[in-house]
């Protein structure tokens, strides 16, 4: 069954939940790392259903696959800010890490099928 909209993506959908816990994970961060940390997990977590928003709606499959390439940049920088952000803060970031990984290997797979030569 095709889908209606990128809406209808677990990998968008899931991304989209994401971001709301990345952002109260970020408000639990210390004040002077807003501008630091904090702001480049935002903005990396937020590309993530942004770029598949995105791909889905450009004029072609190549570009589709590009964007979907972009958001899983995007969640490989999240996955390595969430590590700092244990490492530094001491911050339970497991789940977080568990729900991205998720969410990459869906890319992943929708990738693959888009782009049968990678």
């Amino acid at each position: 069954m095709p889908l209606a909209s990128y809406k209808d993506l677990l990998a968008w959908q899931k991304s989209r939940f994401l971001v709301k816990e990345v952002y109260l994970l970020c408000s639990n961060l210390p004040k002077d790392e807003i501008f630091g940390l904090s702001s480049q997990m935002k903005r990396a977590a937020v590309s993530i259903p942004s770029n598949i928003a995105e791909g889905y709606r450009r004029n072609n499959r190549k570009e589709y696959v590009q964007f979907l390439g972009v958001a899983a940049g995007s969640a490989a920088e999240l996955e390595t800010q969430l590590i700092l952000t244990n490492d530094i803060f001491g911050h339970d970031t497991d789940t977080l890490l568990q729900i991205l990984n998720e969410i990459q290997r869906m890319l992943s797979v929708l990738i693959r099928k888009l782009d049968p030569k990678r």
